[in-house]
């Protein structure tokens, strides 16, 4: 049975918050979410960790990356992508908005409430 992607984003919070603490204050300010990707050439479902930071904190962000990666490398996942929550938010040819407006929500939260 596949572990769900919503409890291996909080198990990455979590081992963030134990192994390292201080990269842990950077991500109470953003959300977690692993992705899934397809690749056709390799025949696989590869998983990824994404962070949606808000606009200030990218080079927090960035601090910490050694330590993300790390730990999502450990999990088996593929690697941790940085993608700034503000500029989504803002962008006006995304979609996220009526595609998936839960998702565009936590996003609007991230990017706002820093």
């Amino acid at each position: 049975m596949a572990i769900g992607r919503d409890i291996l984003a909080r198990e990455f919070v979590e081992l963030v918050e134990k192994y390292h603490p201080r990269a842990s204050q950077v991500l109470d300010f953003c959300y977690v979410k692993v992705i899934d990707c397809y690749i056709n050439r390799l025949g696989k479902n590869l998983s990824y960790l994404g962070v949606y930071y808000p606009d200030g904190l990218r080079n927090a962000v960035q601090k910490h990356e050694p330590a993300f990666q790390e730990i999502a490398e450990n999990m088996g996942l593929v690697q941790v992508v940085f993608i700034n929550a503000t500029r989504l938010v803002r962008d006006p040819k995304s979609r996220i908005k009526q595609d998936n407006p839960g998702f565009w929500l936590e996003l609007y939260w991230i990017a706002t409430h820093h």
